[in-house]
């Protein structure tokens, strides 16, 4: 039982992850959204300068470049991807939280499918953020797999017929 209690506020650790990602994917939307307000070339520099990036630096560079690609049909499905993205997030926190089988699955296989990625990302440049990335979600991946594996909820019990 205590097992089964170990497992269950794992569990809620990864749903409560889970749900922060589908947070920052909802603001993401939403502000991507809101760009369309704005002139997206004014609110890129604009943006370099309040988190006091490097104006010359690459990421600026790139944030600059980006926002002459940008239409409004872009922004729109791009938010519209982000919004998706969350959704997806809070219905795997909350089938997570509640101890869900198909949630124990669904982290599994989403997690194994950003590992490829963020391993070809490491590989092409060193960074403390792309290790801890591929770190974490290594070990979501091996925790959603041990999960899987020990999982022992008790199975749906068949009628037997009773011997004397």
């Amino acid at each position: 039982m205590g097992s089964d209690l170990k497992m269950t506020r794992g569990l809620k650790v990864v749903a409560i992850f889970e749900a922060c990602k589908g947070v920052l994917g909802f603001a993401a939307g939403l502000l991507i959204f809101f760009m369309l307000q704005q002139n997206i070339s004014s609110f890129s520099t604009e943006l370099v300068t309040r988190l006091h990036l490097n104006p010359t630096g690459t990421f600026s560079r790139i944030l600059q470049q980006s926002a002459g690609y940008l239409t409004e049909s872009r922004i729109h499905f791009i938010a519209f991807l982000l919004l998706l993205y969350s959704l997806m997030r809070f219905v795997e926190a909350y089938g997570l939280w509640f101890a869900r089988r198909w949630a124990e699955w669904f982290a599994l296989v989403s997690g194994c499918v950003y590992l490829p990625f963020e391993l070809f990302e490491l590989a092409k440049g060193f960074s403390w953020f792309k290790i801890g990335l591929v770190v974490v979600n290594l070990i979501l991946v091996l925790y959603m797999a041990f999960v899987l594996k020990h999982n022992t909820k008790p199975k749906i019990l068949t009628k037997q017929p009773i011997r004397l």
